[in-house]
């Protein structure tokens, strides 16, 4: 496995956890600025997104530089971005934050569906959003925005350096979305990250079954007294966790 590509049982792991648990496990280790603000999935998909980032950015439109006849040009970074991010890899879209025009439409999301792109991520808008939402393929954006994104945003660069929703995101980071949102993860942290939100996992369900039962949280979350911690291996025992 190349230390550029993201192991296939890191994945797996990725999978399982949730993107509130992989912030807590990210802060552990001091990353304090991971999940991507003011972003939110387009329907409920009850499974994450998990690929590498293949980046796109826009920078401000202007006028003379960006009429429709753009579209036209084969190698628009746009459709340029559609027809190569990699199979399995996730599309960020750095947008500025701006969702008053679109980042993209269906007919792209279609595409990229189609070529089998994990996932889309923007910190701007889509437009025909009720479609996006119907389509087996997990995106996040701000809000709808029915504009073409060339009244506003100027595709400018592939697979470089990105800011999107104020994270910092380079191409390979792995990106990680459920029904609450999106987190990044530097890929050389992953596996250390999967691994500890794996535990992390665990833990918490034994400790949700608890409070079901009635349990306080004093002692049991963290689990700082000796019962609660001889219980959760007990549980991991018995459950096999």
């Amino acid at each position: 496995m190349s230390a550029s590509q993201l192991d296939p049982e890191t994945k797996s792991r990725l999978e399982g956890v949730s993107v509130a648990t992989l912030c807590t496990a990210l802060f552990k280790v001091g990353l304090c600025n991971q999940f991507i603000q003011d972003v939110r999935p387009l329907g409920s998909r009850g499974r994450n997104m998990v690929g590498q980032a293949y980046t796109l950015r826009y920078i401000p439109a202007r006028e003379d530089l960006n009429p429709i006849s753009v579209f036209k040009d084969p190698t628009h970074p746009q459709r340029v971005g559609v027809e190569e991010c990699p199979s399995g890899f996730v599309m960020v879209i750095d947008s500025r934050k701006d969702p008053r025009a679109a980042s993209a439409g269906s007919i792209l999301v279609a595409r990229m569906m189609q070529r089998g792109v994990a996932g889309v991520v923007t910190d701007g808008g889509f437009r025909d959003s009720p479609e996006i939402a119907a389509m087996d393929i997990p995106c996040y954006h701000n809000r709808p925005s029915a504009p073409t994104n060339l009244t506003r945003h100027q595709a400018i660069e592939l697979n470089g350096p990105i800011g999107c929703g104020d994270v910092a995101v380079f191409p390979g980071d792995v990106v990680v979305g459920d029904d609450e949102g999106v987190v990044v993860i530097p890929l050389h942290m992953a596996d250390e990250i999967s691994r500890e939100a794996e535990e992390m996992t665990a833990f918490e369900d034994f400790v949700s079954e608890r409070v079901a039962a009635g349990d306080a949280v004093i002692g049991l979350y963290p689990a700082t007294s000796d019962a609660s911690q001889s219980a959760f291996a007990a549980w991991r025992k018995k459950t096999g966790r």
